[in-house]
């Protein structure tokens, strides 16, 4: 159960924060040194790329003084045709670096004729991982599950001034000291799930040194208190599922309203991980009908048929797959930090009190007028009180009060675009690559990939999102 927990996170796709932090009389000037090998999750060199360190301010406006060492993975064979490819990671949270071998072996005919870079993003990864022990134990990979008031506590206690450098709007600005380290005047940009948002906003700050950007299992560039809530992702459940059951042999019966059926005999803490273990069951098995043992654990599985019997009163096999599904020793925070998921959601998101500015005293009056006029059909088959529950409301409900980070409402600029999505995706579902399609230039195409889930260029089954990429990168 435990592997299961780890490889889910590894697909994608924090008493410390590990980053450095030095003054800034003491800084070195901007750009790659102490060169490594790239080590993976086991800390064994990954041949075929060398290592560096990039130094970037703590604050990139120059107000708060301080460094951050991020690590840089390089392609070693610099004379590649097309140029550079930056590969942004998840999460937010997720590491980097260590997949650069799984990246290149999933679309080789790409990396012969690109030179791949990806880095862990400021507060990921084994060089700087924002380490917050009891969020990170309780939450592990989940993007639902709320850590207890006391961790996120601790969390907020640990990180001290630093947390409001952990937004979007930073990481941008480590991106752009990056193109200019390597010394490339333009590089294509490949962002899987938040690193989709992670690189629309750098090509938002910087058109003119992006050649194409790749969006992959979209997070929208423009956060709305909507998105927050992740009322499309609990709307998009019936979808989904209602859609793979229409494949032979076909169902027979609605498994949308199983689900609802099964909510309300539930508590909210219930409904919230019935919820989420919906969501991750994709990263097992995206007809989320396969009878077959889910990896790792032995035991069947088949969530649809056994909702379906849980109805009717035989709940063993589905809970038998929420134990599969349930966090146990967790994900280690140097491969997906819960607390650098937690200050840079809190830091970028717009909620039902406003931005991370608005006063801690504010907050919840205000959530509570959310709960008192959201109407029922903006969660179904859900309840209202399982959108103001999802972990990043009630974590950043605590959250000190900090300068947001910004949240462009403007349109893509004019680039070579390829927005790609998996239409069983409920981490990042199809409704938000449609919405950033709309939000992208008339250079901007949709693919929409079959029964594919979360994360096309690493997790699918098939080849047709993954050629789909191919013929737009190598076009």
């Amino acid at each position: 159960m435990n592997k299961v927990r780890r490889t889910l996170a590894a697909l994608g796709c924090g008493l410390a924060v590990t980053a450095a932090v030095a003054p800034a009389a003491h800084a070195a000037p901007p750009g790659l040194h102490d060169r490594h090998p790239c080590p993976d999750d086991d800390g064994a060199a990954q041949p075929g790329f060398t290592c560096w360190k990039l130094t970037v301010p703590l604050d990139h406006s120059g107000r708060t003084h301080g460094t951050l060492d991020l690590q840089v993975g390089v392609a070693d064979a610099p004379a590649h045709p097309k140029g550079t490819l930056l590969f942004l990671t998840g999460g937010p949270g997720q590491e980097g670096v260590a997949l650069l071998s799984r990246i290149t072996a999933r679309m080789p005919a790409v990396f012969k004729q690109y030179r791949l870079v990806i880095l862990d993003q400021r507060g990921t990864g084994p060089l700087g991982a924002v380490t917050c022990p009891a969020m990170q134990a309780q939450v592990s990979g989940s993007d639902s599950a709320p850590a207890t008031p006391d961790a996120v506590d601790e969390c907020v206690h640990l990180l001290g001034d630093r947390a409001r450098f952990y937004g979007t709007d930073q990481t941008v600005g480590d991106l752009e000291l990056l193109r200019r380290a390597l010394g490339v005047n333009a590089m294509a940009v490949d962002g899987v799930s938040y690193g989709s948002l992670t690189a629309a906003r750098y090509a938002l700050a910087h058109p003119r040194h992006v050649s194409k950007l790749l969006l992959d299992s979209v997070v929208p560039h423009h956060w709305t208190v909507a998105g927050d809530l992740n009322l499309v992702g609990l709307t998009a459940e019936p979808r989904v599922l209602r859609d793979v059951c229409k494949a032979a042999p076909a169902c027979g019966f609605d498994p949308a309203k199983d689900l609802a059926t099964l909510v309300r005999r539930r508590s909210t803490a219930g409904e919230l991980a019935l919820f989420g273990d919906v969501v991750g069951y994709e990263f097992l098995d995206p007809t989320y009908r396969n009878p077959d043992p889910i990896p790792g654990s032995g035991l069947p599985g088949d969530l649809i048929g056994a909702l379906h019997q849980a109805v009717a009163g035989d709940t063993r096999k589905l809970d038998a797959i929420e134990a599969v599904m349930t966090p146990a020793d967790g994900t280690p925070a140097t491969q997906l930090s819960a607390g650098l998921h937690a200050a840079t959601l809190c830091d970028d998101l717009r909620f039902p009190w406003g931005t991370s500015a608005t006063p801690s005293a504010l907050r919840q009056p205000l959530l509570d007028r959310t709960a008192r006029t959201l109407p029922a059909s903006a969660t179904w088959p859900y309840t209202t009180a399982v959108a103001l529950a999802q972990s990043s409301v009630q974590t950043c409900l605590r959250w000190p009060a900090e300068p947001p980070s910004p949240n462009p409402s403007g349109r893509l600029p004019y680039l070579p675009t390829l927005v790609l999505n998996g239409d069983r995706d409920l981490s990042t579902p199809l409704e938000w690559a449609r919405q950033e399609l709309a939000a992208a230039s008339p250079a901007a195409k949709l693919v929409v990939v079959k029964g594919a889930a979360h994360s096309i260029q690493n997790r699918e089954p098939g080849h047709a999102g993954r050629d789909a990429v191919i013929k737009f990168l190598l076009g």
